[in-house]
């Protein structure tokens, strides 16, 4: 299955609870309940020390307030990117979060990238 075949309500129902508990678990420093719904292939590239360094250290990360605005999606090849606008509970200005979703080998909906800018 293709996840760019979804409708765009069908992506979010999946995208949105997905971005709320990354920003959860980021808030809360939880690595390894923010990593559980990463692709195999994103997880193999992660730098764990970078990660945990982020972690511990950014305000932002640590600070991510839980409503957002989504803004849209992008469709490509198969995967899709579900971009949001992203406030700091201490942090004043917006950010742009990216969650990059798509399927595994088992046809479940994973995530093969997310950040924040």
């Amino acid at each position: 299955m293709n996840i760019i075949e979804k409708t765009d309500d069908e992506i979010f129902a999946v995208a949105h609870p997905m971005w709320e508990e990354l920003v959860k678990y980021s808030n809360e420093g939880e690595y390894g309940k923010f990593i559980r719904n990463f692709s195999y292939d994103l997880l193999f590239g992660l730098n764990e020390v970078e990660i945990g360094k982020q972690f511990a250290k950014s305000e932002l990360t640590r600070s991510l307030d839980p409503n957002y605005d989504c803004l849209g999606l992008i469709r490509r090849n198969e995967h899709v990117t579900v971009l949001y606008r992203v406030r700091s509970s201490k942090k004043e200005g917006e950010w742009l979060g990216r969650l990059v979703l798509g399927y595994n080998k088992e046809d479940e909906i994973k995530i093969y990238g997310a950040s924040i800018f």
